[in-house]
């Protein structure tokens, strides 16, 4: 056993199998994966990593499968089980890419996907089929995408896993913003296993009394991507960022297989010998692209260029587009429109007080949350459709808007 000091959760208690683990070439390369991106460029404490992000959502699992064990809830579950859900929280980042989520936004293969041939073969298959059996590798895959019939896998990944509290938490410490400020010992301490409602089967859920933590935790979320996540700045160096991987991608620069393997700081050092370009060496020196213009999603109407997220080429063209429209040259016009997400999205069993288990879902609970017109208001507020260009220019706002639409 060794104890790790943490800037969050101050002792790290690791054992001897998590140790093996970390000290794998695949974790020991999450050091220099930051985990938010961009975002040092707007708040300069941001450099953390998803290293230490690991080790806490590790951390995190540990304390909740005692509680568990202590409340009694794991005696149906087996000691191998546990020790599953461990691994996977420790391993459920080690197939991100350079800078984090911004290259799964240009079509790049999902880092759980990525994760796949790093956890069932090599080094971590070999340490995990040794000390827990031949299957352990494909059944911590299967809890870190979600995809596990353990009783044990909303742990890991669902709409109250360990991993959102803890980069809620992390993010907010290190940014130096008071917005990740959630109940964790509250809600942890609510966090036990129930017959599901529909199915029948075993599953995570929380007690009544956790809820207002879990408010904490939705709101926290909420406030993290208005003013972190999705500030206007990091959205820009963000843009910039997916427009030069994307270019040296459709040069042929760059791979899919290359950019798995590559750090952060990797990756710039490659595109700036083998693709220099005016782009990476303004984003490198933090000249960032000025917003000309934005709309709230709450002023656009529903699925209104949606397909900025999700269709690379089709946004590429509508960016060299605007670009002469406005006078500027291919590559100098910049388009944002963060994914959707679930930003608010809640799907757990709660336990009443007078024992009778009910679905939390975005329609709401009786008495308790009631999330729908809320969390879909919040959500419209806080994403925006930017356009970003290489200098400050006046641009007719409509004008811009009705070459979107006709892209």
């Amino acid at each position: 056993m060794e104890i790790i000091r943490d800037p969050v959760w101050n002792n790290i208690r690791v054992d001897g199998l998590a140790l093996q683990l970390v000290d794998t070439p695949v974790f020991q390369r999450l050091r220099y994966i930051r985990q938010l991106g961009l975002a040092y460029l707007v708040y300069p404490g941001a450099t953390h990593t998803r290293f230490e992000h690991a080790l806490g959502a590790y951390h995190l699992c540990k304390i909740t499968l005692g509680l568990l064990k202590e409340y009694d809830e794991l005696k149906d579950v087996s000691d191998a089980e546990c020790t599953i859900a461990l691994v996977a929280a420790l391993l459920h980042d080690v197939g991100h890419y350079p800078f984090s989520h911004a290259l799964e936004e240009i079509g790049a293969v999902h880092h759980e996907d990525v994760a796949g041939p790093l956890i069932e073969t090599g080094v971590i298959a070999q340490v995990l089929r040794r000390h827990i059996g031949g299957d352990a590798p494909e059944r911590v895959l299967a809890l870190i995408r979600g995809q596990s019939k353990s009783p044990l896998q909303g742990l890991i990944s669902g709409s109250l896993d360990l991993d959102k509290i803890e980069y809620l938490k992390r993010d907010a410490h290190m940014c130096g913003v008071p917005y990740g400020e959630i109940d964790v010992d509250r809600l942890i301490n609510s966090l036990m296993l129930v017959r599901a409602p529909e199915s029948g089967e075993t599953v995570v859920g929380v007690a009544e009394k956790g809820l207002s933590a879990l408010e904490s935790l939705l709101f926290a979320k909420y406030q993290m991507y208005r003013n972190v996540y999705w500030h206007h700045a990091v959205r820009s160096a963000t843009a910039m960022y997916k427009r030069l991987v994307d270019d040296a991608c459709r040069n042929r620069i760059l791979t899919n297989d290359q950019l798995v393997q590559f750090t952060d700081e990797a990756l710039l050092y490659y595109l700036s010998s083998q693709a220099p370009s005016s782009l990476l060496q303004a984003m490198r020196s933090r000249q960032l692209y000025k917003r000309t213009a934005q709309w709230p999603a709450s002023e656009l109407d529903d699925g209104f260029a949606e397909w900025i997220g999700n269709d690379r080429q089709r946004t590429v063209q509508a960016e060299n587009r605007l670009a002469e429209s406005l006078g500027l040259a291919p590559g100098e016009v910049l388009l944002d429109y963060p994914e959707k997400t679930q930003m608010l999205g809640l799907d757990i069993p709660v336990v009443r007080r007078n024992g009778v288990v009910e679905r939390l879902t975005d329609r709401g609970i009786v008495g308790a949350i009631n999330l729908p017109l809320l969390s879909h208001e919040l959500y419209r507020s806080a994403r925006w459709l930017r356009v970003f260009t290489i200098r400050s220019i006046v641009a007719d706002r409509q004008t811009i808007l009705d070459v979107i639409a006709t892209a």
